[in-house]
């Protein structure tokens, strides 16, 4: 594949220059990584912005129409956006490209993107465990990725060789790398990621006219992450809506216990429960 040319030689096209996208596109570019990045999109306005900025170097509204020929295509876009993109920047790309993606559901989007490719063009998987609640290239961080968790989802063994050049791409941008299969990664994320944003929602709803003149650092900091944009975590919740709605069942039966505890003034079970949360928490 072409992106076993140096990394100083490569042109990386990025699919959504937002605040993921742009700090992918910051990270190349302040590490030498890519001598070339193009980001594409659908606001000219953005994308030129983009370009001032110095997040990206050049822009197309459409793959097909660029004159560029990139070795490494990210697909930075909703994750019921990102296997039509893949596609379409596939069509575009010539013969070798690689191209992978940052999205938090894998299983539905890795499979979906690895079909009727065309000849030559290899994708896999990835997902980088970085962002915020906040959104656009504005907020691109060149560090953002620095010792943060990305995972790499190959289906099967005719894409080890792309995963291990995603895996050395990432890598280069100073993430910590793990391997994983598309099925494992979604439930594991339902928990860990999908889940916290359902929780912050639901305790954010709670927050009346009256109660928020009263919340406080601890109601801040719990609710921050339900501040992200509500579209693109539709997107997420229904694309990985099993083993979401798993992940609410187990949490829910969490809440039971601590109900339980606290309406039969259980002292010493509420304690442990407490402790048993403290010990978790403290492990990260």
């Amino acid at each position: 594949m072409s992106t076993s040319e140096p990394a100083s030689d490569r042109v990386l096209a990025i699919v959504g220059v937002g605040l993921l996208g742009g700090s992918i596109a910051a990270a190349a570019k302040q590490r030498g990584v890519a001598r070339h990045v193009i980001g594409i999109g659908r606001n000219v306005e953005r994308l030129q912005a983009a370009v001032d900025a110095g997040i990206i170097d050049d822009f197309a509204t459409d793959p097909a129409q660029s004159d560029a020929e990139w070795d490494l295509g990210i697909i930075a876009t909703p994750v019921d956006r990102i296997a039509d993109d893949v596609h379409r920047l596939a069509k575009a790309s010539r013969p070798g490209t690689l191209i992978t993606d940052v999205g938090s559901v894998k299983e539905t989007v890795c499979y979906a993107s690895s079909l009727g490719l065309p000849e030559g063009i290899h994708f896999v998987g990835s997902h980088p465990l970085a962002g915020s609640e906040k959104n656009g290239f504005e907020f691109a961080d060149a560090d953002l990725l620095q010792d943060r968790v990305t995972i790499v989802t190959p289906l099967n063994d005719s894409q080890i060789e792309a995963a291990d050049e995603v895996t050395a791409f990432w890598k280069s941008l100073g993430s910590i790398v793990h391997r994983m299969d598309v099925a494992t990664h979604d439930r594991i994320l339902a928990t860990t990621s999908h889940l916290p944003h359902v929780t912050a929602a639901a305790l954010a709803r709670l927050l009346t006219d009256e109660l928020r003149p009263f919340a406080a650092t601890g109601f801040r900091d719990t609710t921050r992450v339900a501040s992200g944009d509500s579209d693109l975590w539709t997107a997420i919740l229904l694309t990985n809506a099993d083993a979401a709605a798993s992940s609410l069942d187990a949490f829910s039966r969490q809440l039971d216990e601590f109900r339980e505890a606290i309406r039969n003034r259980d002292g010493e079970r509420l304690k442990t429960l407490l402790q048993l949360a403290k010990t978790s928490r403290d492990a990260l």
